[in-house]
């Protein structure tokens, strides 16, 4: 079957490779309609991670059921499926207490587990013509037949839940204000969410003009674009005394705006600091934060020695001083799949304006290198086999 693999930094291809098959009786084979790139895949594409050449990309995955192991109960041939990117076994105690992004027992020596990411198990990526889902029971979310709301479902594997966590994170109620930091696809998927709970206020930071406009149709919220003065100022000029809840969407590929680079997304602006210090002055006192942004604890390509370790400088004592709570950690996303997929049935939820791109396979390296570019226009690709 075709893929996407990774060859090296700033490199992908679609080649060849050895189709999946059922390797334990709980798993299914299904044949792929829709699977996405993800902000994620960047951190192995620029080669900022540790993975190797010959890893099948592709941890958002939706299809067609072909093949059922003896032990699949509630599956059958035919049903249309979408996959967290979660991959748990549904038993441990994690799991069991609804942590399913920290299963302790699909990749031993690590809690946690997901399709065609570094260190997060054997499990080959679903950008590809089909995957093997195991614990298919338990991780597959059956959805309604046909091809209806394709572009929603398949988000359902990551952005929309993770954005929706975000704000669980940060313990967002309605009536609520909140700064989200990041206009990808997870911040425009926080802010979606914040409007869907009834937040009143929503503010939304970002650099990419077209990014901040989907922020500003969509969500109802107040863009703050970062090139243009400091964001903390900016929301507390128009808000007072700060937001009662805040959203890092970013991450540790933070771009920091008192940095010179070029027009494009350039490394050298990076801070991986400055969005969770942002945060903690923008957020009010015993106000409440939620970091559903990726930190790793080593960066291979960080701007300094501390943050190659993982190690930040952050603003603890103020953070402190504030009162201020956070939660972090990425989505468990089976917490939160089965009200979204409902949400979508009923009307009441449509994340699919988000998507900038729908192409085929083979035109995954293209894709990859604009979304790497952070090019306008470019929000959330998703690719067709």
């Amino acid at each position: 079957m075709n893929a996407v693999v990774y060859k090296g930094p700033h490199e992908v291809a679609v080649e060849e490779v050895d189709g999946p098959e059922i390797e334990h009786p709980n798993d299914v084979v299904i044949d792929i309609t829709t699977t996405c790139i993800c902000g994620s895949d960047l951190h192995m594409y620029e080669g900022r991670t540790a993975a190797e050449p010959g890893i099948v990309f592709g941890h958002e995955n939706m299809g067609i059921v072909t093949e059922t192991g003896d032990a699949v109960s509630s599956l059958e041939v035919g049903d249309r499926v979408v996959a967290p990117f979660n991959v748990a076994c549904g038993h441990c105690e994690n799991c069991e207490e609804g942590f399913t992004g920290f299963c302790t027992n699909v990749n031993p020596g690590f809690a946690g587990g997901a399709y065609g990411y570094v260190a997060m198990g054997p499990y080959k990526g679903g950008q590809a013509e089909k995957l093997r889902i195991p614990y298919a029971d338990f991780n597959a979310l059956k959805l309604p037949e046909g091809d209806a709301h394709e572009d929603s479902f398949a988000l359902l594997a990551d952005i929309f839940p993770t954005g929706w966590h975000g704000t669980e994170l940060a313990n967002l109620e309605a009536g609520d204000s909140v700064a989200i930091y990041g206009a990808g696809p997870v911040g425009l998927m926080a802010a979606y969410s914040a409007k869907l709970k009834g937040a009143a206020d929503i503010y939304v930071v970002d650099r990419v003009p077209s990014r901040l406009e989907l922020a500003e149709e969509h969500c109802d919220a107040t863009a703050i674009n970062f090139e243009e003065g400091d964001p903390v100022e900016q929301i507390k000029d128009l808000h007072g005394g700060g937001v009662d809840k805040g959203v890092d969407a970013v991450g540790y590929q933070a771009v920091d705006p008192d940095k010179e680079g070029d027009g494009a997304y350039d490394p050298a602006r990076e801070n991986p600091a400055v969005v969770i210090n942002n945060l903690i002055r923008t957020v009010k006192p015993t106000g409440e934060l939620g970091i559903p942004g990726l930190y790793v604890p080593e960066d291979p390509g960080a701007p300094d020695e501390m943050a190659a370790q993982g190690r930040l400088g952050i603003d603890f004592g103020l953070l402190f001083e504030k009162g201020q709570a956070l939660g972090t950690g990425q989505c468990n996303v089976k917490e939160y799949n089965r009200e979204l997929r409902d949400m979508i049935i009923a009307g009441r939820a449509d994340p699919s304006w988000v998507v900038s791109h729908r192409v085929g396979l083979e035109d995954a390296p293209e894709m990859y290198e604009a979304f790497d570019n952070r090019e306008e226009g470019v929000t959330k690709v998703l690719l067709e086999p």
